[in-house]
């Protein structure tokens, strides 16, 4: 864009010299016209620059960086537009648009990666997988299910594959092969935000099994939506969301003490799996902070001025997917704006 507009400044200087010298040359039959030369150089610059910014389609305003990271994943992708058999490109996009939050063109991406290796690629698979499950969470009950079975039948050491198998697993209703997917990710070492959602979910499988659960099916919740989560920084850092979490005394014998409290922040503009969610015991009141460390999906967590949606909901299942009698309350919330704020546990689960 700087070189068009470089060659259209140098036209229009041309022009101006075409129109104006002959009106300042000393001539015979009529004497120098500076002031007109002025003029008409002056209607011929302005002018141009005023009717190219009217009726040209670029913006103007943008504030795009030639660097941005849209920018440089269009750029990706016109590359492999003319290079539609690199496999490690299409890998790239698919990890790109899953950074950008694209999930349906990061899935696809993906896709035409398993296409082009046979469906032999670990990597391909377990993103693929991911960006269904990050779309639609109940695709790991269906494609994204198989790819992951796949994927485990590649490495069976890959940390995220064994996680959402775990998760898988829990859907099925399989819960000793959830808890030893569960207890093969904590012994990879995993990031510390991470290692107490895991020992949690361990733990709620051994009581689950103690109590002759496994003919239940269960549900992973928003559990299945964890396996990507980076380390984050330390909570009580960055935006937050602060409550004090109350049970409406009409509602005491519907929330037995054994069971969790899960509370989530969601963004009511964008469905899907929430922006952070937190396990806790069942006790009111009680106050909790989430943070960006509480993020469920890497580059989805919350913002400063964000507005949000909270529901805190005592699981009397255990699981953190709402069910029928389950007690809940709800509030919306700004993010940097509101303080510690009351959230009242008023109502049941239809």
């Amino acid at each position: 864009m700087t070189a068009f507009v470089l060659l259209a400044a140098l036209l229009t200087v041309v022009s101006v010299a075409l129109v104006t010298l002959p009106l300042v040359r000393q001539r015979s039959s009529a004497p120098p016209a500076p002031w007109a030369a002025l003029g008409a150089a002056g209607v011929l610059a302005v002018g141009a620059a005023v009717f190219y910014v009217v009726s040209s389609h670029w913006s103007w305003s943008t504030t795009e960086s030639p660097d941005s990271p849209q920018t440089m994943v269009a750029r990706l992708a016109r590359k492999l537009e003319r290079n539609p058999e690199d496999v490690s490109g299409w890998l790239m996009l698919g990890r790109s648009y899953v950074a950008l939050q694209q999930y349906p063109l990061a899935a696809r991406a993906y896709r035409r990666a398993n296409q082009l290796t046979g469906g032999r690629n670990a990597e391909g698979l377990i993103g693929e997988a991911e960006a269904l499950a990050l779309g639609d969470e109940s695709e790991l009950d269906r494609r994204a299910g198989h790819l992951i079975d796949q994927a485990l039948a590649l490495d069976p050491h890959s940390g995220k594959a064994l996680f959402f198998g775990a998760a898988i697993a829990l859907r099925r209703g399989d819960l000793p092969l959830a808890r030893e997917r569960f207890a093969q990710v904590l012994a990879l070492n995993p990031p510390e935000n991470i290692r107490p959602m895991l020992e949690q979910q361990i733990a709620a499988i051994d009581q689950r099994i103690a109590a002759g659960g496994l003919a239940q099916q269960p549900q992973a919740g928003a559990a299945a939506q964890s396996a990507s989560t980076p380390p984050a920084p330390p909570g009580g850092t960055g935006p937050s969301v602060r409550l004090n979490v109350l049970l409406a005394p009409g509602l005491s014998n519907s929330a037995p003490g054994s069971a969790p409290l899960f509370v989530f922040v969601r963004d009511p503009s964008r469905p899907g799996p929430p922006l952070a969610v937190k396990r806790l015991e069942s006790r009111f009141p009680q106050s909790v902070e989430l943070t960006a460390s509480d993020s469920m999906i890497p580059g989805r967590a919350i913002t400063a001025g964000q507005h949000v949606q909270v529901v805190a909901r005592i699981a009397r299942s255990g699981n953190p997917v709402g069910a029928p009698g389950d007690p809940f309350g709800e509030i919306g919330y700004l993010v940097g704006h509101d303080g510690l704020t009351n959230i009242v546990i008023d109502r049941l689960t239809p």
